[in-house]
């Protein structure tokens, strides 16, 4: 009778039918819920192919427990589970970082009727790779030979990879020679492995030399020229495109889209563009990352419709970092209406669905913030709450800076009270950074040295923890004294920073020398300019043209040249101004004229103030 039912069953649903509706189901939940429903129903007896369909399918969402569940119940029906379903639970394992389980799953197998294989092995060994349990992958390959399992590529592969990230080179070597011994050719993932480890760790020389001695694969030579452009090792990187044509080989997307993204980030967009007029030629498809950095580098030289032509022939569908690229480049060169066109676009969903995501909101808050567009930034922040775009560190500080620049201090003190709720990203030194910054460019120093003493404050006032000021904070409020002349309170302020153990750095030196300057002590800047180099603080232009500038005003134009020559750097239009100004204001035309004519001869273009200068220093004269 029993037999007859269970026959009947299987005739009310056929076995494909159950799997189609298994894979079809929008979620492993619900082709759960439908597994177990037929089950109950006896509409159906599970088979092996069932099951393992079942298990692939919660696997793949990473619901482990679901998985045991069903393992438990094919051991109770006397099923013997197959290779493929304890493969397919040790990679669910391995991709949640659970090697532990994996393990535990791996030693209970014979009770399931399954014996350990090759394949089963690799993938347990690659659950301790993906965990860094490096210490667990030279027994478990002991137990491999034990069971009398030949390892194949990919053992050796994983082996290999183990090997290399723990820095031990010598013994991959070794590996290598005895994988040919047995019978097992290295591969081109076995070469590269070695390759990549070499040039991550910067032993770029061996690992040339070893692919000089490999067989000639591409992912190995992508893994050096990586190596080369991570250690700006750029002129390497391109020659090694000849080596490559040399050995009959055909560079790959990787291989010119790694090259040409670290010259466009080096600034040499020339190169850049003979490497992708070349690769077009070869017949090599950029991707989405060779175009992004290619539209990247020319925003950075300003080249707008060179930067827009790429984008108009982007064939596949642009990532939202390519939007986000084209959005900054725009607003960096001040194109801020098509900026927020391509933003509306997004907006509307007519870009193939990329949607805003926080780093396009805070690029574009940034652009408004710094152009002076607060209202226009405004509404940009209120679409983002109502989108539903999670608002994160980043965004918040993005919005205190534009209120801060827009004097809207209480609004900005406002919403870092509000990022301090538990739904919200803390605010992080940034944000009060930007806050302090807005503060003292407004006139509200004090209210800027509140802020620093309730950072500084270790009363437990707040559940989290306030942020600790670093050297950005103080440089802000110094040269918000400065600005005000409370020259005193900058070197009570600075006498305070060398306390808490923060570092002058080359922004605080120079608002020091700016504040004793504009009180016309220039010998205590120049005390200063000492005590940078016993600190090991490189000068630069700003802080000689703050000296020289200060010279020139005060008459004294030849100390200022002698700054110019004795700082052994290169002026530019202020310096030259400044020193302009100074012969001018002495009515020595002729020597404002000489140094004109030198601004020339140095490829430095005068600008308006130094025009204005001198027409109104030869006016003086009449």
């Amino acid at each position: 009778m029993r037999h007859h039912l269970k026959e009947t069953a299987n005739l009310l649903l056929k076995e494909c039918d159950v799997l189609k509706r298994i894979r079809t189901q929008p979620t492993a939940p619900l082709a759960l819920e439908y597994f177990n429903s037929i089950s109950r129903s006896k509409s159906f007896q599970h088979t092996l192919l069932t099951y393992q369909t079942m298990i692939h399918r919660l696997g793949l969402e990473s619901q482990m427990i679901s998985v045991q569940q069903l393992l438990l119940e094919m051991k109770l029906q006397g099923l013997k589970c197959s290779e493929e379903i304890f493969v397919t639970v040790i990679r669910s394992y391995s991709k949640t970082r659970c090697s532990s389980q994996a393990l535990d799953t791996f030693h209970r197998m014979l009770e399931f009727g399954c014996k350990p294989t090759v394949k089963i092995y690799n993938h347990l060994l690659d659950a301790m790779l993906r965990d860094s349990r490096f210490q667990m992958i030279a027994p478990i390959y002991r137990d491999m030979k034990r069971d009398g399992i030949d390892p194949n590529v990919y053992t050796y592969n994983i082996i290999l990879k183990a090997l290399c990230k723990n820095d031990k080179i010598d013994v991959a070597y070794k590996l290598l020679d005895e994988m040919s011994s047995k019978g097992c050719t290295p591969d081109e993932v076995s070469y590269t492995t070695i390759v990549s480890s070499l040039s991550q760790s910067g032993k770029l020389t061996e690992a040339s030399d070893l692919v000089t001695r490999l067989p000639a694969v591409i992912p190995a030579y992508n893994a050096l020229i990586n190596g080369m452009c991570s250690h700006r090792r750029l002129k390497d990187a391109v020659s090694l495109m000849k080596e490559i044509d040399d050995r009959g080989l055909q560079p790959n997307v990787i291989t010119y889209t790694t090259i040409i993204n670290s010259l466009c980030n080096a600034g040499d967009l020339r190169l850049s563009l003979v490497l992708f007029s070349k690769m077009l030629v070869k017949g090599c498809t950029p991707n989405t990352v060779t175009l992004t950095s290619l539209i990247k580098g020319l925003f950075a030289q300003g080249k707008l419709s060179e930067a827009m032509e790429i984008w108009d022939f982007m064939v596949e569908e642009p990532s939202i970092i390519t939007y986000n690229v084209v959005i900054h480049g725009l607003c960096s060169n001040g194109c801020l209406p098509m900026a927020r066109s391509i933003f509306s676009e997004m907006e509307q969903g007519n870009n193939n669905h990329v949607l805003p995501n926080a780093g396009t909101y805070s690029i574009l808050l940034r652009g408004l913030s710094r152009a002076g567009q607060l209202e226009a930034a405004m509404n940009v922040w209120k679409k983002m709450i109502s989108s539903g775009c999670k608002v994160n560190v980043v965004v918040s500080t993005c919005m205190v800076d534009a209120l801060s620049r827009g004097s809207m201090f209480d609004d900005a003190n406002r919403l870092i009270r509000t990022m301090r709720l538990p739904e919200w990203d803390p605010p992080n030194i940034v944000t009060y950074n930007a806050f302090i910054r807005g503060l003292c460019g407004g006139g509200r120093v004090d209210w800027a040295m509140m802020v620093l003493r309730e950072l500084n404050s270790k009363q437990p006032r707040y559940v989290l923890p306030m942020p600790m000021p670093n050297v950005t904070t103080y440089n802000h409020l110094l040269y918000g004294l400065c600005c005000q002349g409370s020259l005193k309170k900058s070197f009570d302020l600075a006498h305070e920073m060398a306390c808490r153990g923060i570092r002058f750095d080359l922004v605080t030196y120079n608002t020091l020398i700016y504040g004793v300057c504009l009180m016309g002590m220039l010998k205590e800047a120049l005390l200063l300019v000492g005590k940078m180099a016993v600190n090991g603080v490189q000068p630069d232009i700003v802080t000689w043209n703050t000296l020289i500038a200060s010279y020139c005003k005060i008459g004294n134009v030849m100390d200022g040249v002698r700054i110019l020559k004795a700082g052994n750097c290169h002026a530019d239009v202020f310096t030259y101004t400044s020193i302009i100004f100074g012969f001018c204001n002495g009515r020595r035309i002729d020597d404002a004229i000489s140094y004109l004519e030198k601004m020339s001869d140095e490829g430095i273009c005068p600008n308006t103030a130094t025009w204005n200068v001198l027409v109104r220093g030869i006016l003086q004269q009449f």
